[in-house]
């Protein structure tokens, strides 16, 4: 039998430890990210960098609207100025139109619980990063 090293096994809790920390990385709601796939991943990535119709959301609460390099903002949301927190992002998912008139965002989720889930989702990757 080989001599276990004592330094190895220490180093190797510590890791298990840190990474079945809560205060490490919030968990993804597979739900939020269902929805999120299916109501919002046509149009946006949350791959940082990763532009499609709509700008990529990746770090997106607590980001000042419309400052995306290379996304394509309609001029209301581009001349907007304030940051997405999630009591904005509430609002504009549920009408986007009516939180930035002139918005080309035609996507609404009406329900609330949904546009909560969603927010969760896009809120995780934001603590995991």
């Amino acid at each position: 039998m080989k001599p276990i090293c004592l330094g190895s096994m220490l180093v190797f809790s510590l890791s298990l430890a840190a990474a079945g920390n809560g205060l490490a990385q919030e968990a993804v709601d597979p739900e939020g990210e269902r929805l999120f796939r299916s109501r919002c991943g046509t149009c946006h990535s949350v791959n940082n960098g990763e532009n499609r119709m709509g700008p990529h959301l990746s770090g997106l609460l607590g980001r000042l609207a419309g400052t995306i390099q290379g996304a394509r903002y309609s001029k209301a949301l581009g001349g907007s100025d304030f940051v997405w927190d999630e009591e904005r992002l509430q609002a504009f998912l549920a009408n986007p139109r009516q939180v930035v008139p002139g918005t080309t965002m035609t996507v609404s989720v009406r329900d609330e619980e949904q546009r909560s889930a969603i927010i969760a989702y896009l809120r995780s990757l934001s603590a995991a990063n």
